[in-house]
């Protein structure tokens, strides 16, 4: 079963402030959540792949040059 993280959890883990986190689950973006019960929480599988699909999406560098390029 995956580990279940809280709103507090999820901002230590991603620097992201939990009140960005709970704006961003009102607009419906940002890593998946759901209420179980009364608490919103996230699956650690789900933020982790929410932060690497940022880090592909906004991936900057570290490329190789082309090849015959100079």
């Amino acid at each position: 079963m995956s580990e279940f993280m809280d709103t507090p959890a999820v901002a230590a883990l991603t620097g992201v402030d939990a009140a960005t986190l709970r704006y961003w689950r009102h607009a419906d973006t940002g890593p998946a959540s759901f209420k179980l019960g009364r608490r919103v929480v996230y699956r650690r599988s789900e933020v982790e792949r929410w932060i690497a699909e940022q880090e592909a999406a906004t991936r900057r560098g570290g490329a190789s040059a082309p090849a015959g390029a100079a």
